[in-house]
């Protein structure tokens, strides 16, 4: 892993030695002169590493005072201080502000290269160890996608292919509670930038006017309640993933903003004049039909062909059946464990009943419902009669087919393909084209008919 280290002096000789002395194949060092120059260099480049002067004459800076300033900015930054005026107190305040070492000039450099491998191992360790830790956090999230369908090995062997590209942006379609945001994990984690972080923003979820100083951060004073430098999500997501739900509700001027990032690998904060370069691979989210968005001149049409690199189609639940009861025997296990209730199976009347609902909320509302019923249920088994009537009821999938024996008439055998393209085309064609009421009696989303009439070439575009 290659690393980039921060020299930061105002003795020039001092600065051209541990330049020459640290750089190698594995090692870049840049320096700095003050702590205003060092700053500017870590808001903008990619640093590991800090070897910071206590004393700046030069600049009249108090190094200590610069080492609180690069922990407020960027806490995951190990810093080591050097000092020719050697104090208790001042190695003290050093390390309470996260100082990895506190050295003494002149620095013995055989000595300071092992502190320096010992700092950059552990800081590596740290960060890989808050990447399990996220991992274990989201273990068994709302939106788990599981299950032995044909269609979830499908997905997953196309989640393969995404994440092998460290790159590429991907565009994650699918109803809501199909688990967008857990197949944008799992990208992430089968990916070379593993290691790095993954974080994620709902476009929907924040206000039109704070969605810039969010993603790509903000200088201080940078409009009146900027009180102090901020740190955006992009920067946040330096050598990693930064997943964009809902990014359909994005307003079109950031969208012009995002496909700069996408395109120069850089952006500005808010009130500054210098370009901040990055490293993030952009994984982006929708429920809705961004080809219908941009027709609509709701979306930018450059922009939705730039995250379109790699789409991915999550199916709804209702398309894979097959993958409920194995999802419902793991939410179980899991709110039995949490909860401290005995309910520990769903008898076979009660499970044939969760495969003949609609689930119209998907894996989200499966969730949520067993979470309910294991609070609920005072017996070992889930039965029948402890489900609501809502789930046999109005919502439940449609089996039956009018006269099906019409379609088979002849004498020739059809194919799945055939028949479901003979169903799509009947349908489009009783509902006069209307591609949205078609995917609504069809029991699939729009997104899925437009992928099925693309691929069968049923009913036109």
């Amino acid at each position: 892993m290659s690393n980039t280290i921060l020299v930061v002096d105002d003795e020039e000789s001092i600065r051209v030695s541990l330049e020459a002395a640290l750089t190698d194949e594995e090692t870049q060092v840049r320096t700095a002169s003050s702590g205003v120059e060092a700053l500017r260099i870590l808001d903008s480049d990619l640093v590991d590493l800090v070897l910071l002067d206590q004393k700046l004459k030069e600049s009249e800076e108090d190094g200590i005072e610069v080492l609180r300033e690069i922990r407020s900015r960027h806490r995951e930054i190990v810093a080591i201080i050097m000092t020719a005026y050697g104090r208790i107190d001042s190695a003290v305040e050093a390390i309470k502000l996260g100082a990895f070492q506190y050295l003494t000039k002149p620095v013995d450099l055989d000595h300071l290269k092992v502190i320096i491998s010992s700092a950059l191992s552990t800081a590596h360790l740290q960060r890989h160890v808050d990447t399990l830790q996220q991992d274990v956090d989201n273990l068994m999230s709302p939106t788990d996608v599981f299950g032995p369908s044909r269609k979830t090995q499908e997905l997953l062997e196309r989640v393969e292919l995404a994440a092998s590209s460290p790159t590429s942006t991907v565009l994650i379609r699918g109803e809501t509670g199909v688990g967008k945001e857990l197949v944008a994990r799992q990208i992430h984690r089968s990916s070379p930038v593993a290691k790095g972080p993954f974080v994620d923003f709902n476009c929907s979820a924040v206000p039109e006017n704070l969605i810039e100083s969010e993603l790509f951060g903000h200088e201080k004073g940078a409009f009146t309640d900027a009180k102090g430098v901020k740190r955006g999500l992009f920067e946040m997501a330096d050598r990693g993933s930064l997943f964009l739900d809902e990014i359909g509700e994005m307003p079109m001027p950031m969208q012009a903003k995002l496909l700069r990032v996408l395109e120069t690998k850089s952006f500005r904060k808010l009130g500054s004049t210098v370009d901040c370069r990055v490293q993030v691979r952009v994984i982006a989210a929708t429920n809705k039909d961004l080809f219908e968005e941009v027709q609509k001149g709701a979306f930018r049409e450059d922009l939705y062909y730039r995250l379109d690199v790699i789409p991915i189609d999550v199916p709804p639940l209702r398309e894979r059946p097959e993958d409920i009861p194995a999802l419902a025997e793991i939410f179980v296990e899991r709110f039995s464990r949490d909860l401290r209730r005995s309910t520990r199976k769903i008898s076979d009347g009660a499970m044939e009943i969760l495969r003949s609902y609609a689930w119209p909320g998907n894996v989200r509302e499966l969730k949520n419902m067993i979470e309910r019923l294991v609070l609920l249920t005072q017996s070992t088994e889930i039965l029948p009669e402890h489900l609501p009537a809502s789930l046999s009821g109005s919502r439940r999938r449609r089996t039956e087919i009018e006269e099906p024996r019409l379609l088979f008439a002849g004498e020739e055998l059809l194919t799945l393909e055939e028949v479901e393209r003979a169903a799509i085309v009947h349908t489009l064609e009783r509902l006069k084209g209307n591609k949205t009421k078609a995917a609504e009696v069809l029991g699939i989303s729009r997104q899925t008919l437009r992928s099925k009439i693309r691929d069968g070439d049923g009913g036109g575009e």
